[in-house]
């Protein structure tokens, strides 16, 4: 078990690093430090040995190179287990670097704000992830830092024990080489994003992925396989990784795509309103003027579905939503916030699980960079060895994008379901037909290979919960390619349909629609969602 007697300090985020620095000198360690750090310290009456006066050789090209030297280096890579390691420092005058604290020059955060290629360039660190490497590398002799939230705890450890014992120093290392492969993801995708013309492309050349596991689960989509539960690295604010869970069974990997899928969707709302999913496709959704009002809507587009789903809602639970949801057997519940009444409630069914995720962007006008930030800029899908990468399907449409095309026009009370038919159908699975009316789903027909089909799985659904679809209103994640899913939808009760357009045969649609006086909207806009 090695002492530690001197330690490296050469931090761009001062961030904890004063308290820090002055607990080491307490403890007897040395520490050496470069020009800002040092400064620093010595305006702070903390004993510190500049890294150039260490080295003997002044910092250079505008402080690019400042530790790249062997005294450092050896001093940090040199095996205190190895004989000849030993004999070949002290030959060369290279005294031990027990311990290296070192954050990176802030390039995510150069190129999160306006900046220039030359700003970012100069932002790339080169000495720091060298010593951190170094450091990492040689961690059963030398204990590295790279993050503020490390130091209070190797203090605690070293006022204790007067040492960092093996395990600490491995755990410190691995965050190391994490800290610096991030680093060098993020860089790599930046310049992998610029053209040989100086251009940039939404696409870099090279795409490093880099995720932190949040959990181990109990098993896959089946129980023979094995999964995990990773969060971006850098996660989108109020998506599904921020999400506390305040009580409940572990979430099953099942659970969490279900989860995704109703938050994903509710959260598309500006209004108040509610999401019921099963097996990745909503089977009720609806607004209302509070969390009571949408669930029962949304739960009675489809009873029987909605048993053992997934519950989501863009607004706080209070006791009276509390105490109709729970009668219902919920797998998990979603939402901003509970009240403590409804919380209770909740306790008594302990396996419920409920999930509460912060929404900022609540309230904010559609377009808000609040609003922007909250959602995922763009999604991915695994193929075999290979990744799909597109932007989000974040799209929305007004009263002004969409084209009447039947003799018939809509009433505003039309236009306003039309509008919520169709922000639901981008969330069901293609090919995608959703009858709605009076703020709620009717019917959902989801994952068909006929439109025809989807259209009357829609219309059964409706027709077993008991729901009429006179006068209700139809969206199409997709244009109808022929007549015959008309048909079907005006013959089950609908008066409108919004779709994209855009198939050989709009006109024989069209027509359709003219025939059984249906109002037809055409978006322009395809919502496929595999």
């Amino acid at each position: 078990m090695t002492t530690i007697q001197r330690a490296l300090i050469s931090v761009s985020d001062k961030q904890g690093i004063l308290e820090f620095a002055k607990k080491l000198s307490s403890l007897g360690i040395e520490l050496l430090s470069t020009g800002g750090t040092a400064k620093l310290f010595r305006d702070n009456q903390i004993p510190v040995v500049e890294v150039s006066d260490y080295t003997g050789f002044p910092e250079m090209l505008d402080g690019r190179v400042k530790t790249l030297h062997p005294k450092v280096h050896g001093g940090i890579l040199g095996r205190r287990d190895l004989p000849e390691h030993l004999v070949a420092m002290a030959n060369a005058g290279i005294p031990n670097i027990d311990m290296v604290i070192v954050n990176l020059y802030p390039f995510e955060a150069t190129i999160a704000k306006p900046h220039t290629l030359e700003d970012a360039i100069e932002n790339i660190d080169i000495g720091g992830p060298a010593m951190v490497r170094s450091a990492a590398k040689n961690w059963k002799d030398v204990a590295v830092l790279t993050d503020a939230s490390q130091y209070a705890a190797v203090i605690e450890e070293l006022e204790s024990t007067g040492t960092l014992a093996q395990t600490t120093k491995f755990t410190l290392s691995v965050a190391a080489f994490n800290r610096i492969s991030n680093y060098d993801g993020v860089i790599s995708d930046y310049l992998s994003s610029y053209k040989a013309d100086g251009t940039r492309s939404e696409f870099p050349e090279q795409m490093n992925t880099r995720f932190v596991k949040l959990y181990d689960l109990r098993y896959g989509e089946n129980p023979h396989q094995h999964a995990a539960f990773y969060s971006d690295l850098y996660p989108a604010p109020g998506s599904l990784v921020t999400a506390k869970q305040l009580q409940g069974k572990e979430l099953s990997y099942n659970n969490i795509a279900d989860a995704d899928a109703a938050w994903e969707c509710v959260r598309s709302f500006d209004t108040t309103a509610c999401v019921i999913v099963k097996h990745a496709n909503p089977c009720g959704v609806a607004i209302g003027v509070n969390a009571l009002e949408a669930y029962s809507k949304a739960f009675k587009t489809d009873p029987s579905s909605a048993f053992g789903g997934i519950i989501a809602l863009n607004c706080i639970v209070d006791k009276v939503a509390a105490e109709a949801i729970s009668k219902q057997f919920v797998e998990v519940l979603i939402a901003p916030d509970l009240t403590t009444d409804a919380l209770a409630i909740f306790a008594a069914k302990a396996n419920v699980r409920v999930l509460k995720i912060a929404l900022p962007q609540l309230n904010k006008a559609r377009g808000d960079s609040a609003w922007e930030q909250g959602r995922n800029s763009h999604e991915s899908k695994r193929v075999g060895s290979g990744i799909l990468i597109q932007t989000a399907d974040n799209h929305e449409i007004s009263v002004n994008d969409l084209k009447i095309v039947t003799q018939k026009q809509p009433t505003p009370k039309q236009l306003e379901d039309m509008l919520f038919a169709w922000r639901v159908v981008k969330y069901v699975k293609s090919n995608a037909i959703v009858f709605c009316a009076g703020g709620m789903t009717l019917g959902v027909g989801a994952g068909q290979m006929s439109r025809v089909d989807s259209t009357k799985i829609a219309a059964i659904k409706a027709q077993n919960a008991g729901l009429s679809l006179q006068n209700s209103v139809v969206a199409s994640d997709a244009f109808f390619p022929f007549r015959d899913g008309i048909d079907v939808l005006a013959e089950a009760g609908a008066s409108c349909v919004i779709h994209p357009g855009g198939s050989m045969r709009d006109e024989e649609v069209i027509k359709a629609a003219d025939e059984h006086g249906l109002v037809m909207l055409l978006t322009g806009i395809r919502h496929f969602r595999h």
